[in-house]
């Protein structure tokens, strides 16, 4: 392997070092037992449940290509996975709020398990079940958690600002150290000791099985609203109702939709972008680097969110500035520099440029994630959050899907540049949502209120 990727991931390994272990009680956020405990708990059942998800990351287009399938029926696979998410992700949301949340965490391990289950069979149908749990399951893992999460704290009593703590320190670890040692783990189980490419979906289930098992007996129940004559066409009413009057959750969820949709295109092209001669690139050492990136990133985002004078609104204008430069790196460097047209080779030097803008991108994904929750806590209201969130993911999903879809019917360079646009509009949306937050601070809104208002003038507007 090439010095170039062994020096990025020990300069990435010493930064991220340095960064944990120099902060000082300015970085520090001071708090009780009882949180720590609390917090604890949760990382670690969070750490379990990103385990479950990263270590099936790796292998399932291999898996299904072992089995025989080709581009375009693993293509239809994938999309419905994310056409699943779409379509049943704002009913398990909603439920989510009427039922529980800790329920809808553990119907996201039993959905997950099953899943894992399904790769066993060869049987397309049977995986494309295991497709449309996996969309379910993923719904959940994005919303229920953080719901539940946001719900225990304040029932707590606990410090707001502390929610940006536990934010941070679960990405941290779980898309990040938890991200890295399982896809390290999970080619130990296939290649090393030769279990072959089920066996990841096989300790995924595992790690599952024990996070649910902590859920159910350490976890309380918490709602968003649990009055028994609410509907769930009602559930959605609200949700609506929250998104369209007010202009702040409708900026929120345009911006976690536009970069979380540049994100999941960012992970179909990122191997083509480095290796377009098929150069020889080590594709999952490059992905550990992606994810040393990322936990470089939330450690950033922990500093930055310890500091009670720098608002998320300001610093996350930045962030998807810098974040859209990246993306368009494969359009510059297209122009700038000369590709190789040597076959097998080592990486070139645009895709060497590309590897450290892409750990650039990376790193911005690492402050984005905490970042993103600390703002859902403050401007989502709890009784529909969970209906409000998977609301912001129906536009993703339908735009990764037209992606997968057509993903080789542009040239790869259109790709990233729509995606870079896409974040640079983020940037202006994100300076537009710190404008509007100042200028609502002083007044908060009730949305049940809201709700049952628009309820009693119904008959009056007939």
């Amino acid at each position: 392997m090439e010095a170039l990727y062994y020096l990025l991931f020990g300069g990435l390994s010493v930064v991220v070092a340095l960064l944990e272990f120099s902060k000082t009680s300015k970085d520090r956020i001071s708090t009780s037992a009882a949180f720590n405990s609390f917090k604890n708990n949760y990382i670690v059942v969070y750490s379990l449940m990103m385990a479950g998800d990263w270590l099936q990351g790796p292998y399932v287009y291999y898996l299904y290509h072992t089995y025989g399938f080709g581009k375009g029926e693993i293509g239809r696979l994938f999309i419905a996975g994310f056409g699943s998410s779409m379509v049943f992700g704002t009913i398990v949301g909603s439920l989510a709020d009427k039922q529980g949340r800790k329920r809808a965490c553990v119907t996201y391990c039993i959905s997950y398990i099953l899943s894992c289950i399904t790769k066993h069979s060869p049987e397309f149908k049977v995986l494309m079940v295991g497709r449309i749990l996996g969309g379910i399951a993923t719904s959940l893992l994005f919303s229920a958690f953080e719901s539940w999460l946001v719900a225990e704290h304040n029932k707590r009593g606990f410090e707001p600002q502390w929610l940006s703590l536990t934010f941070s320190k679960a990405i941290f670890i779980g898309n990040g150290l938890v991200a890295i040692v399982s896809g390290l783990f999970a080619n130990l189980l296939t290649d090393t000791l030769g279990f072959g490419p089920v066996s990841p979906f096989d300790a995924a289930a595992c790690f599952l099985a024990i996070g649910m098992a902590i859920i159910l007996s350490t976890w309380g129940e918490n709602y968003g609203d649990p009055s028994e004559n609410k509907s769930l066409l009602s559930q959605f009413k609200v949700a609506a109702v929250a998104i369209a009057s007010d202009e702040k959750i409708a900026l929120l969820g345009a911006i976690q939709s536009l970069f979380e949709g540049s994100m999941y295109t960012f992970v179909f092209l990122w191997t083509p972008a480095l290796s377009p001669n098929d150069e020889g690139i080590p594709h999952g050492f490059i992905f550990a680097t992606f994810m040393l990136s990322s936990m470089l990133g939330s450690s950033i985002a922990s500093r930055l969110m310890a500091q009670e004078t720098l608002k998320v609104e300001s610093y996350m204008q930045v962030v998807f500035a810098i974040s859209s430069f990246t993306l368009f790196l494969p359009v510059i460097t297209s122009y700038l520099v000369t590709s190789s047209s040597v076959k097998d080779g080592s990486i070139s030097l645009g895709g060497s440029i590309l590897l450290f803008g892409f750990c650039t991108f990376e790193a911005c994904v690492g402050i984005f994630w905490p970042s993103i929750m600390k703002m859902r806590s403050q401007y989502i209201p709890e009784e529909a959050r969970s209906t409000i969130m998977n609301f912001f993911r129906i536009p993703l999903n339908i735009f990764v899907c037209i992606v997968l879809y057509n993903v080789d019917a542009f040239p790869m360079t259109i790709m990233f540049g729509m995606c870079g646009i896409f974040l640079l509009i983020a940037s202006v949306l994100q300076r537009r949502l710190m404008v509007v937050a100042e200028s609502h601070r002083s007044r908060p809104q009730d949305w049940t209120a809201m709700k049952e208002r628009d309820d009693e003038e119904a008959p009056l507007n007939i």
